[in-house]
């Protein structure tokens, strides 16, 4: 009978053993994959592969925070398996109340001052991190860019180069050798947001009446994808943006692409009266004509952009058709309006503003 009870109290400490051996395989499983480069075709942007000085930093930083922490979980456990193992019931105790520890003062100060040790580190180690990002000099040669998070969409203005444009940020890259950082200046025109790319820089939140900065120096051209990282209403998922990083050359094409007025087709003047005469310049603008509404996106160049709807659609004809006859069938809540124009009306008017590039 006690040969029975010595097995089966084996078995138990087994299943014990393989339990933990299984969850530590998951954990060491899931940091692998979090650190694990993406494919090149996979659209999900990963902190673990930053392009840009404080994404980098950040990168760093987690993977310290990380090596304390796992360090913190594998004590634990190996000490859980030996308590497990070490103290199991056995057939001679069965029954029998173990033998009581009280009033340690190794053990009550072990289990106080570590903890606190430990969170100390991570709190310098944390703060070095914010210091050095928070607290970066700008130097001459950077791009400055006022970032503005709108329901649910974001305005990009570049105050020395007299351009303003919507949802796609266009910056030079960053050469360590002749760095030109972009340095951001972030407002709220209405609730809160948070301007996130995790390949570039952490999330700094948007908050009405307040201005905060961040800053980003790509090393690597591309488009890289970011979004609102704070909920701000019903299409908060959906105010997405896109950073393109260009060589010095195709940024200085863009701001002289983006500082030409707008296009003046003679053959879409029925589509430009239709814009003209409707509610369209109440809320958007487009340089050259009387629409000067501040309370939606700028079309001088709209079709200079690669999607519409703050990244929820592609740019082509079709979405944008749809987009202005029923915004709520590609963005359910949005703020714009369904125009509810004839056929004929809608077709002059997506002609002429497929002419604003």
């Amino acid at each position: 009978m006690r040969e029975t009870t010595q097995k089966t109290d084996w078995g138990a400490v087994v299943g014990r053993a393989v339990g933990i051996l299984v969850l530590l395989a998951g954990i060491l499983l899931a940091a692998g994959l979090c650190a694990a480069s993406p494919s090149s075709d996979n659209p999900v942007p990963s902190i673990f592969q930053p392009h840009s000085t404080p994404a980098e930093s950040i990168r760093q930083h987690s993977y310290f925070v990380l090596a304390i922490t796992g360090l913190i979980f594998l004590v634990v456990v190996i000490l859980l398996a030996y308590a497990v193992i070490k103290f199991r019931d056995k057939p001679l105790t069965a029954g029998r109340e173990p033998a009581q520890v009280y009033g340690s003062t190794q053990i009550e100060l072990a289990w106080t001052i570590i903890p606190v040790m430990v969170v100390f580190v991570l709190f310098l180690a944390t703060a070095r991190v914010i210091h050095a990002i928070e607290d970066a000099r700008e130097p001459a040669t950077a791009v400055e860019v006022t970032a503005i998070g709108h329901q649910f969409w974001w305005e990009f203005r570049y105050p020395a180069l007299g351009i303003v444009t919507a949802n796609e940020l266009h910056v030079p890259v960053s050469d360590p050798a002749h760095p030109t950082p972009t340095f951001l200046k972030l407002l709220s025109a209405d609730t809160d947001h948070s301007f996130w790319v995790p390949q570039l820089a952490g999330k700094t939140d948007l908050i009405p009446n307040r201005v905060n900065h961040t800053w980003i120096d790509p090393h690597q051209t591309g488009v890289y994808l970011g979004q609102c990282a704070q909920y701000c209403g019903t299409q908060h998922a959906k105010m997405l943006l896109r950073v393109s990083v260009d060589s010095p050359e195709a940024f200085a094409a863009w701001v002289r692409e983006q500082k030409r007025p707008a296009e003046q087709d003679e053959e879409e003047i029925a589509g430009r009266r239709v814009f003209e005469t409707t509610a369209c310049i109440n809320c958007h603008s487009v340089g050259g004509t009387a629409a000067s509404g501040r309370f939606g996106p700028d079309l001088t160049h709209l079709m200079s952009r690669t999607t519409i709807a703050s990244g929820a659609a592609e740019n082509t004809t079709e979405n944008l058709r749809l987009w202005v006859q029923n915004p709520d069938a590609i963005k359910p809540g949005s703020l714009m309006p369904a125009m509810k124009l004839s056929d004929a009306d809608l077709d002059a008017l997506i002609g002429y503003l497929e002419t604003l590039r």
